[in-house]
């Protein structure tokens, strides 16, 4: 069985050796072969390996002395020793300076050595995996500890606003009064509304079992249109769209209906009421294999200072009451688990533009 993504660095003085074990296993793995120690420590600056084999006996230092060398700058690669003159001390070193994970005899034995090569290759992607679910759950700790201080202070912030303004409308007995706290009071709502609807979006998001199924830009668009023509903020705002769909595009429609909401949401929000003709353009341009997603705005812009930031969890550009901060965070988060990536490009008074590029999920 073919495995190219398992890639083996072998190092042995002598030459018809390597060349035996390339031929070997060159249809099975991806194999790099030197005779100089000195060129494999070259070789280790330039390309990473899942498993070093290195002969014992060789002229300028033995296998066990070049793992000891490398073992610390190059801890991630399976270390196998290859030896024709085994003896105890020699094993005893091998295991303790060298972290040799096994011995293979010469002349070797070609199951052998695959069975070897496999057993190895399970420990690399184990410790791999690992070290993998470590930084994602220490990322998923420090958010967590983040979004619990966040959110329990956004959503007792709108609270407190509506009951201090209850207080005061039942102080007061003009009716023109009273309609202007019930406004101040509809807007606290709308806005712990909103924080609410954008937690539900990072709970699917996070937690959500993906569903891939043939998009339709289309319909998807249409979609998002009718739930957000009738917001206060959708004005006299001209939205326009732009969809040039050839071939099935497959992808978790929960996931782009996150990234649509979101980036249109954003871009209505952060128009620029001063000028008389604010629009926002989006255009979807996809075949069978990815999709480019661009949502153009000519609304107040980012700072430049802030762009590099807005996808940070509870990251407001700009004023504190600009919104939750996590919408851009829930877009990149979508966009990441899609395989995607996402560029903004943006000016102070002259709007921006967010462009999204991700894979059709082909299996």
């Amino acid at each position: 069985m073919s495995d190219k993504a398992i890639t083996i660095l072998y190092i042995d003085d002598e030459e018809h050796n390597l060349h035996s074990f390339k031929a070997s296993f060159r249809k099975q793995y991806d194999i790099t072969i030197t005779s100089s120690v000195m060129e494999a420590e070259h070789i280790l600056t330039t390309k990473d390996f899942c498993i070093i084999l290195a002969d014992q006996r060789m002229p300028i230092m033995t296998g066990v002395q070049f793992f000891e060398k490398i073992r610390l700058d190059y801890p991630k690669p399976i270390r196998i020793l290859i030896t024709g003159h085994t003896d105890i001390t020699a094993a005893i070193d091998a295991i303790n300076k060298g972290e040799v994970f096994r011995f293979i005899d010469k002349p070797w034995d070609y199951k052998y050595v695959e069975n070897a090569i496999t057993h190895a290759y399970d420990i690399y992607k184990t410790r791999e995996d690992l070290k993998q679910r470590n930084i994602e759950l220490q990322k998923a700790n420090e958010e967590l500890d983040k979004f619990v201080y966040s959110a329990s202070h956004d959503l007792r912030a709108p609270l407190m606003s509506v009951l201090g303004i209850v207080n005061l409308a039942l102080l007061e007995e003009d009716v023109k009064s009273q309609n202007e706290y019930l406004e101040l009071i509809r807007q606290s709502v709308k806005k712990l509304d909103t924080f609410i609807i954008n937690i539900i979006d990072y709970y699917k998001n996070a937690r959500g079992v993906p569903v891939v199924t043939d998009i339709s830009f289309e319909e998807l668009v249409t979609e998002v249109q009718a739930t957000i023509q009738y917001l206060p903020e959708y004005g006299n705002l001209k939205m326009t769209t732009d969809i040039d769909q050839s071939g099935i595009f497959r992808s978790d429609v929960m996931k782009l209906r996150i990234i649509f909401n979101n980036l249109i949401n954003n871009a209505i929000k952060f128009q620029d009421k001063n000028k008389p003709n604010p629009f926002v353009h989006l255009t979807v341009k996809s075949t069978e294999t990815d999709a480019t997603i661009t949502v153009e705005d000519n609304g107040s812009g980012i700072k430049d200072s802030d762009q590099d930031k807005i996808f940070k969890m509870f990251y407001r550009a700009g004023a504190t009451n600009s919104g939750s901060g996590i919408g851009l965070y829930i877009v990149h988060e979508a966009i990441s688990k899609l395989g995607g990536d996402i560029s903004v490009n943006s000016k102070i008074g002259q709007g921006s533009i967010f462009e999204i590029n991700i894979p059709s999920i082909l299996n």
